[in-house]
């Protein structure tokens, strides 16, 4: 049985009960819903700051970093005295200062094959937030098994990408991205600039995405890629297909 809005609730989520199409309804599915957001760099502080400030009942955070000077140019989660600490604890602080009414569970680990089907099992929405190819790959193939949908987001010094994947019978992740990168390219791309606003610009879009899911209010993202140019300030959306050879979510 759910639980009903507190009057304090009705206060701080008064701009969305003020939604004709959201309303209490949309609030109370906020509140019983779980998101997962892995990584707590750049996507994961905007996303995870807009769905803790949104209400959303149980968010989980997983990064096995620690804070270091020179993210902060950049996630906004952290602040110049976190420096040194894990990253899931100084986001968790932050979290729990913007909204107390929320559980927040904080994991500091590296998301891996062995251990990721263990670390979603009780969410019904995983963000992607990372900054990485190798785990990205790993955490589409266990929201496939699981059937619960991937928000996927990325950043490249003035550009990003995000779309939503296995959702609605849509495409997942490696139907579009088929093939991993090999090492050169990772390479390559470790350590990459990026503008300080851009990570947020992609990881609101994330959130935004998510709580629309949520509450069923919408078009979700899902068949199509959304691509954003910040240096000409465009917008280009592709669609994308359901891989019926995708060796991960593809019955073929």
């Amino acid at each position: 049985m759910s639980v009903k809005l507190s009057t304090q609730e009705r206060i701080r989520y008064a701009r969305h009960l003020n939604i004709p199409d959201f309303g209490e309804a949309g609030q109370q599915n906020l509140k019983e819903a779980s998101v997962f957001i892995a990584g707590c760099g750049g996507l994961g502080s905007a996303s995870s700051l807009y769905l803790a400030a949104a209400g959303v009942g149980r968010i989980g955070v997983v990064d096995s970093d620690s804070v270091e000077l020179s993210n902060l140019q950049r996630q906004i989660i952290h602040s110049t005295e976190d420096i040194g600490n894990p990253k899931v604890q100084s986001a968790r602080k932050r979290i729990e200062a913007l909204n107390p009414g929320i559980d927040v569970q904080a994991i500091q680990l590296y998301i891996q094959a062995d251990n990721v089907n263990e670390i979603i099992k009780d969410y019904e929405i995983v963000i992607d937030a990372t900054d990485n190819f190798d785990t990205r790959y790993v955490l589409n193939q266990a929201c496939v098994k699981k059937g619960v949908p991937f928000v996927y987001g990325a950043i490249y010094q003035f550009s990003g990408q995000m779309s939503v994947f296995n959702l609605r019978y849509g495409p997942c992740f490696q139907c579009v991205f088929q093939n991993q990168p090999g090492e050169a390219h990772k390479s390559a791309n470790r350590g990459v600039g990026v503008v300080s606003p851009l990570p947020g610009v992609i990881g609101s879009l994330q959130a935004l995405e998510a709580i629309k899911i949520i509450t069923g209010i919408g078009n979700p993202m899902a068949g199509r890629l959304l691509i954003f140019d910040g240096l000409e300030m465009e917008f280009k959306e592709i669609s994308i297909n359901k891989n019926r050879y995708c060796p991960v979510c593809s019955s073929e």
